[in-house]
């Protein structure tokens, strides 16, 4: 969604570097081209000429002419400008002391409520509540419908005593809906409303009324990212009408500009709660300001990263598997497990995306082949349990067997059995050489290059044929450029860009 602004900011803050000084001009011509980036990413005008003037009055101040790093400290000052405008810090749901918590949704037609609705109570699942949702949009057809096939997909009971297609008083449902989750003891209950296809007074009343019905403890404004300036033209009319809480944005992977929806925040003054970027309902998580103006600034987001490897690897997998890294017992077996749940957390290109400086790789993230895992699994899947164990009991016939029933040639076969046994050696050593889980004593320690004593360079490790595919411990996946990760941009892993409460002094190094 925001890659033609990211792009553009990171030009922007590239032509910085290598400054010791910054003049006036330095900084008036950056202004004015964040300026015309943001414009040209469609934010709203108001909120442009309030961003540009904070930047250019701190810039000019103090803390840019007597910092030691100018260039940077401009950078901080944009991100930090940038995070001001998302909202600041994170906003979380408020839960209602005694439940159920009633969060409605309200909107445009085709905003993507119903479908947020099933993320929404799916999310809410996976964080210990038991929610149940209710279907009041009884004016599009199939509306309800399509609430109980997301509600199913979710896992997530649906109260949906009307058929809809214009029969019913949502008025009713709702309120009955609330009865109900009391008497089934939900602690959550998400009211699904009608939108229409633009503001109108009849939308206006039933969304009051149904508020006025259920007394929600969240309303929430579901707004499409790709509708441009009419965005915040919407979140304006739905604000002083019907009155909301908190914002969610729907489909950021569109390719429309989405400035608009960066100014939905400094325009009604309400937060971003949530955000939308996938057709799936696991593509739904909490909008963090910090983490999306990091992202636009082409700083990475390795927090969410870090997350959600957290919840697609299991952590006494995880663990076993860095005893056996350590210990040179990894089998291919293990890896498959590693890999199946590395693909859980999505394309490995979007992955890749969230590390610092990944978007001036665009082209080569673009043409990652996610076949190529495929590949990989379908030569695993086609050995036998005590081949997985061992590979080194596989023969020339067995390879030739297990290239034929895995649609692959048996050079590809022999690559990935070399590449594993090469990346096995690696990690054995790496985990001795830094005191790992599981690593063996290495003997050579203390030793140069001969075995004697005194200063050495240490055990070298071994040459690995290309990196082991689709595993990050042995190698980044097949497509990156030869060269690896490329220098990052301004700003980025500075000490200023360290997230708020980091402790360098808890920071664990290996002894030399």
């Amino acid at each position: 969604m925001f890659n033609t602004l990211s792009d553009r900011l990171t030009s922007v803050l590239q032509n910085l570097r290598g400054k010791g000084r910054l003049s006036e001009a330095d900084i008036d011509a950056t202004a004015r081209e964040i300026r015309v980036a943001l414009l040209e990413a469609d934010v709203a005008l108001p909120v442009v000429r309030t961003f540009i003037a904070s930047i250019k009055e701190r810039a000019k101040g103090s803390e840019v002419s007597q910092a030691l790093n100018p260039a940077q400290q401009v950078v901080k000052i944009v991100n930090e400008e940038l995070v001001g405008i998302l909202g600041g810090e994170t906003r979380r749901l408020n839960l209602a002391k005694n439940p159920p918590t009633v969060i409605m949704l309200a909107g445009l037609q085709g905003a993507g409520k119903t479908t947020l609705a099933g993320k929404l109570a799916k999310w809410l699942r996976g964080q210990g509540h038991t929610p149940m949702l209710v279907a009041c949009d009884l004016q599009r057809p199939n509306a309800v419908t399509q609430l109980q096939v997301v509600g199913e997909r979710a896992g997530v009971p649906v109260f949906a005593p009307e058929p809809g297609n214009g029969v019913g008083d949502p008025v009713e449902v709702a309120r009955r809906g609330i009865e109900e989750a009391k008497r089934a003891q939900h602690d959550v209950v998400v009211v699904d409303t009608a939108g229409r296809l633009g503001v109108d007074e009849e939308m206006m009343r039933q969304a009051i009324d149904i508020r006025a019905a259920v007394q929600p403890d969240e309303v929430l404004f579901v707004v499409d990212a790709m509708i441009g300036q009419d965005a915040v033209n919407t979140a304006t009319a739905f604000s002083e009408g019907v009155g909301f809480t908190g914002v969610v944005l729907t489909k950021l992977d569109g390719d429309a500009r989405g400035g608009a929806a960066l100014s939905v925040r400094e325009v009604t003054g309400q937060p971003i709660l949530f955000a939308s970027n996938g057709e799936k309902l696991e593509d739904f998580d909490v909008f963090h300001p910090d983490r999306m103006a990091s992202r636009i600034l082409g700083m990475g987001d390795m927090l969410t990263l870090i997350e959600q490897a957290e919840q697609a690897f299991d952590a006494d997998q995880a663990e076993a598997a860095a005893v056996k890294m350590g210990s040179g017992q990894l089998t291919l077996e293990d890896f498959l497990e590693q890999m199946l749940a590395l693909r859980k957390m999505g394309p490995i290109a979007n992955l890749l995306g969230m590390l610092p400086g990944a978007g001036q790789m665009k082209d080569q993230l673009a043409n990652l082949d996610e076949k190529h895992l495929d590949r990989v699994q379908a030569i695993i899947r086609g050995m036998t349990p005590a081949e997985r164990d061992d590979p080194k009991i596989i023969n020339a016939s067995r390879r030739l067997r297990i290239a034929n029933g895995s649609g692959v040639r048996v050079s590809d076969v022999n690559d990935l059995v070399n590449r594993f046994f090469d990346a096995r050696k690696m990690m054995s050593q790496m985990a001795g050489r830094f005191g790992l889980p599981g690593a063996r004593p290495n003997s050579r320690k203390g030793k140069g290059k001969k075995g004697k004593k005194g200063k050495g360079r240490g055990p070298t490790p071994p040459k690995v044929r290309g990196g082991f595919p689709g595993m990050m411990p042995g190698g980044m996946p097949p497509g990156l450029p030869p060269g690896g990760m490329p220098e990052l941009p301004p700003g980025a892993g500075g000490l200023d860009q360290l997230p708020a409460g980091f402790d360098p002094s808890k920071l664990k190094f290996p002894k030399k």
